[in-house]
Order: structure tokens, then C-alpha cells, then sequence
């Protein structure tokens, strides 16, 4: 069986198939409705470069030790054999196209392009790319230039004008000259990351003023202090400068959206779908507005729970939703299982086939996540209807507890309610199992 393994980075579950009201996602869906469509997936840390070392490598951050964006993959893990490095052991023709691994930084600070040569028969990401007329259009800083990121810009010029129309091209060309033999296609889509640059055709999908922002409650409970990196970001945030990041991190969803017709239209036309699994993530979730907060880096739910689609030939559940909860560490072994390969170390994770084949089955007990504040680490445990995070050891600098059948944003910290208490010891219990090696 062929792997298509889709990666989009900073995606949250903000998609047609979602919920999502007025988000034009059709491809997206397109797979949704072909496949299974997993409601409570999880990253295991909110930041690009941990949670994919997480996932590539199978492990946990903490076994993995990278816990940054500034460790490179093989700094730490310099002879684990990453997933498609598994898959190219055992005869596939593997090519990474775009972000897959995470970027490292070349000595000037710039983006340098993490290759990984282990993995890769072929690698090419045109990060650095695009041309002059792509870099041309309307658009703006919203924090004065204080935020280098936090810019959009409605583009001239068309997608092959930008870098993931032209890593789409590629990807198209891997397809049509290597279908014929086993292949591991990782496929990386730079949007909805910022910057928020996408063809103007994109932004015109969503009338300036459509924009509906997150409902914050007045009377929500007190942030945990580590809870949001730095509250001051975006402070100064007006409605105006919060519907146009919205309006335009929506523009980039629906511009990687059609960079994935392309792809499916391709394999639509040679026949693919029947031999080929496809596995499509966002790296983990991302605040737009919830919390006040414009960003990744939590482990609220709107930081830690991500989308995933899933189709593969033959599995009894395709075409239908599940509600299972969904580690991102199950990928590695999910996708070795239906290849009928084996690990070379050991994996945190456990095959989604049953859930694959019964979307009804609850999957795990408990999904975790992590994120660290400098030397403060923070630590949560997601089950079916509550989340439990404790800052610092033992909790020392903050806890949080909700309930997700009442508070699905956690706006209402139930942790200093003495009628929880009994959950609360229950949930401290199953946070310690995740981590084990921690104080």
C-alpha cells in the first residue's frame, strides 16, 4: 500500500467538515466524507518542530528530548529511524515535498531547509521561492511592524506564485513518475502558517466585515498565569485587526485547499485511491481569538487539538466520523501496520486500525500534551470530558481543570471547586502515567 501522508502546518480543525460556518474547504471535505474524519485528535506538544519530531519519531517529547523549535532531529535522535526512513528501508521510494520536518535556522537566522537525508530519496521544498509578482499585493502588519509575522498580504500573480503552488507542482510530478512502485509521499503545506500570504483570489472568497469572531464570556475564570505565553501580544488588538488575521488566515485554508484538488484530481485520474492511504494532519491547533490569544503554544484545546483525516483501502469505518480520542504517536504505527512493516525501536503509540475499522470504539483513556514557559513546563491530560493541566511540579505554579461537557473552550477553571476534588485526585493520577519520569 502507497502512503500519502499530508502535513499542513498550523491547521486547526477550522474546515467546512469541522463546523466551521463560511470556511470554503471542499477538498478537505472531499476526504472527510471519503474517509474517517477523527474528532479528538491530539499533538503532544503545541510547536511545529516537537510535535512533528514527536510524531516522525514515534516518541513522546519527552523521550524524544526535543521540546523546542531549535533542536534539530538529529541532534537528539541522530540513529532512531524516523517513519518514512522505515518506509525507505523496506523499498519505497520516499520523497518529502515541503515542510515536513521542521525547519532549522541557518547561521544569519534565516530558515534553512531540514532535509534529512536518511529519510528521503528525493527531497525539495521551494520555501525560498515564488516570484516578485507573488510578493506584490494588499496587505498589511497589524502590530505596526512590532510582530514581524503577524502581516497578511492578498498577493497578485496566481498559486504557482507562491511556494505551495510550486511544491504542489512537484508533488504532482512525484506522482505521475513514481506511482508505479511503492511510494511514502510526505506532502508539507506551508499554510495556513504565517506570514498570511496567499493569492488575492483567496482573499476575495471572504468579504471584508464577514468575519465572526470567538465568543469570549465576560465572567470567565481567571487565566492560570503560564497559561497564554505573553497576554500583552495582542493587546492592542481592535476588531478591525482581529476579522482581518481571521479573514486571512482563512484565505490561507482555502489556498491550501485547492493545492489539495490538485493532488486529488491527479490521483483521482491515475487510479491511486485504490492501493493508496492518505493521512492528513495539522501539526497541532491555533488560537484565533479564544483566550485572547492569536497563536499556538497552549495546551488549551484550541492549542492541542488538531485535524485529522484518515483514508485507507479497505478499512470497514471509512465514510464515517469518529469520536475516538487520537494521539499524534499513533501515526508511526498506524501507518507500519497496514505496510506490514516493523519498528526498530519502541514506539509510544498504538495502531488506529480497530477505530479505523469502528469509528464507535473510544480509542485511548487519555490523550497528552505538553508545552514549556523557559524552565517552566506545563502538563495536561485530555479524557472524553475533561481536561487536567498542572504548571510546574506537583502543580506548584497553577492548575486548571474543565469540563468539556459544559465549557468545550475552557473558559471556567474548575480546579478550587471542592465538589471536584474527586476528579481532580482521579485526573492528577492519569497525568502521572503520561509522564512518569517527571517530578
Amino acid at each position: 500500500m502507497n502512503v500519502l501522508f499530508i502535513v499542513v502546518d498550523d491547521l486547526r480543525p477550522e474546515l467546512g467538515c469541522y463546523g466551521a460556518e463560511g470556511v470554503i474547504s471542499p477538498n478537505f471535505d472531499r476526504l472527510a466524507n471519503m474517509g474517517m474524519l477523527c474528532n479528538n485528535a491530539y499533538a503532544q506538544y503545541p510547536v511545529c518542530n516537537p510535535s512533528r519530531s514527536s510524531f516522525l519519531s514515534g516518541l513522546r517529547p519527552d523521550e524524544s528530548g526535543i521540546v523546542s523549535n531549535s533542536v534539530p532531529f538529529r541532534t537528539k535522535l541522530p540513529d532512531t529511524v524516523s517513519l518514512p526512513q522505515l518506509f525507505r528501508q523496506n523499498g519505497y521510494f520516499t520523497a518529502g515535498i515541503g515542510k515536513i520536518f521542521h525547519l532549522g535556522q541557518d547561521p544569519d537566522g534565516k530558515p534553512a531547509l531540514f532535509k534529512d537525508p536518511l529519510s528521503w530519496d528525493y527531497f525539495y521544498d521551494a520555501l525560498r521561492e515564488g516570484t516578485k509578482l507573488g510578493r506584490k499585493g494588499e496587505g498589511r502588519n497589524l502590530t505596526d511592524g512590532r510582530l514581524a509575522w503577524c502581516q497578511w498580504l492578498a498577493a497578485e500573480g496566481d498559486d504557482e506564485d507562491q511556494p505551495d503552488g510550486l511544491n504542489t507542482k512537484v508533488a504532482l510530478e512525484i506522482l505521475e513518475e513514481h506511482h508505479e512502485r511503492p511510494f511514502f509521499l510526505a506532502f508539507g503545506l506551508h499554510k495556513p502558517h504565517d506570514p498570511f500570504i496567499a493569492p488575492k483570489k483567496y482573499f476575495d472568497l471572504y468579504p471584508e466585515g464577514s468575519t465572526v469572531l470567538a465568543e469570549v464570556p465576560d465572567d470567565r475564570s481567571d487565566q492560570v498565569k503560564y497559561a497564554i505565553p505573553n497576554g500583552k501580544d495582542f493587546a492592542d488588538f481592535t476588531d478591525k485587526e482581529r476579522r482581518e488575521f481571521k479573514r486571512a488566515y482563512h484565505a490561507c485554508v482555502s489556498f491550501a485547499d485547492a493545492q489539495l484538488g490538485k493532488i486529488f484530481a491527479t490521483m483521482d485520474r491515475l487510479k491511486l485511491w485504490e492501493n493508496t492511504m492518505v493521512i492528513l494532519i495539522g501539526d497541532h491547533g491555533y488560537h484565533l481569538g479564544e483566550h485572547e490569544w492569536w497563536n499556538k503554544v497552549t495546551v488549551h484545546e484550541a492549542g492541542s487539538r488538531a485535524p485529522m483525516i484518515a483514508w485507507v483501502p479497505g478499512a470497514k469505518g471509512m465514510g464515517k466520523p469518529t469520536n475516538a480520542l487520537i494521539e499524534f504517536i499513533d501515526l508511526y504505527p498506524t501507518m507500519i501496520d497496514y505496510a506490514g512493516l516493523k519498528a526498530l525501536h519502541q514506539l509510544a503509540g498504538e495502531s488506529l486500525r480497530p477505530v479505523l475499522d469502528n469509528p464507535k470504539l473510544p480509542g485511548k483513556e487519555a490523550a497528552y500534551s505538553q508545552v514549556v514557559r523557559g524552565n517552566k513546563v506545563g502538563r495536561s491530560v485530555r479524557t472524553k470530558r475533561w481536561r487536567y493541566t498542572e504548571w510546574g511540579p506537583d502543580g506548584d505554579l497553577g492548575i486548571e481543570l474543565y469540563d468539556h461537557d459544559v465549557d468545550k473552550d475552557e473558559y471556567y477553571n474548575l480546579s478550587g471547586n471542592p465538589e471536584r476534588a474527586a476528579i481532580r485526585s482521579e485526573l492528577q493520577e492519569l497525568l502521572a502515567i503520561g509522564f512518569p519520569d517527571t517530578d
